[in-house]
C-alpha cells in the first residue's frame, strides 16, 4: 500500500464512520480498525482526529488546484476552483454533513476547522492567480472564506446531482464578493451580510 492509499483509506474510513455514529465516536484508532489499517503506522501519522481533518482538506485542496482554470475573469477562475473542491467533498458527502452539523456543539474543533479553511483559501486564491500574502491576502482569504461558507449551506441541503443550487450560490457570493472588490478596493473583503459562521465547513 503506497501512502497515498494509506491516506485515502485512512480519511475515507473516517468520515465514513462520522456519517455512520456521528464525529464524536471518530479517532483515528478507530478510523484505522474501520480500515483495517495497522494502529502503529495510524499512531505515527495522525497523532488526532484533527490531523485527519487536515489531511481531508489538503486532499480537497488538491483537487481543486489539479488542472484549475488559467484564463478567463478572476471570479471565473475562483467558480472554478471552489466547484472543483465541493466535488471533491459530494464523494463523501454523508461524513461532511455530519461533520457541518458537530461544529456549532464543539468550539475547540469548530476553531480549528476555521484556521484550517483560512489556510485552504490561501491556496485556492493562488490557484486563481490572486495573490494570498500580506495584510491584502488575509482579507482575501477571509473573503473567500465567507464565500465558501455560503456554498457550503447551500451543498449541505442541496440533492441535486449537478449541484445546481450550490453553483447558483456560489455564484451569488463571487458577485457580491466583486462588487465590493470595486467599492472597496482591489482584494475581496468579507460581505458584513454574511457573517463567517464558526467552522465554515471542513475542509475543507
Amino acid at each position: 500500500m503506497t501512502d497515498t492509499d494509506f491516506d485515502t483509506a485512512l480519511v475515507t474510513a473516517a468520515f465514513a464512520l462520522g456519517a455512520e455514529k456521528g464525529w464524536r465516536h471518530v479517532s483515528p484508532a478507530a478510523a484505522a480498525r474501520h480500515a483495517g489499517l495497522d494502529l502503529a503506522q495510524v499512531r505515527a501519522a495522525y497523532p488526532c482526529t484533527g490531523a485527519i481533518l487536515k489531511k481531508f482538506g489538503q486532499m480537497a485542496d488538491a483537487v481543486a488546484l489539479t488542472n484549475a482554470l488559467t484564463e478567463g475573469s478572476v471570479r471565473d477562475r475562483l467558480f472554478d476552483i471552489l466547484l472543483r473542491r465541493f466535488d471533491f467533498l459530494q464523494a463523501h458527502r454523508a461524513g461532511v454533513v455530519a461533520l457541518l452539523r458537530t461544529l456549532p456543539f464543539c468550539p475547540p474543533l469548530a476553531l480549528a476547522m476555521a484556521e484550517l479553511n483560512i489556510a485552504s483559501m490561501g491556496w485556492l486564491l493562488e490557484g486563481a492567480g490572486v495573490d494570498a500574502t500580506g495584510l491584502r491576502g488575509a482579507l482575501a482569504k477571509r473573503g473567500l472564506l465567507v464565500v465558501w461558507a455560503y456554498g457550503i449551506r447551500a451543498w449541505a441541503d442541496d440533492e441535486s446531482e449537478d449541484l445546481t443550487a450550490t453553483m447558483a450560490a456560489v455564484d451569488k457570493a463571487l458577485a457580491r464578493a466583486e462588487a465590493m472588490v470595486s467599492r472597496f478596493g482591489r482584494q475581496p473583503v468579507a460581505d458584513p451580510d454574511a457573517p463567517l459562521p464558526p467552522g465554515a465547513s471542513p475542509l475543507e
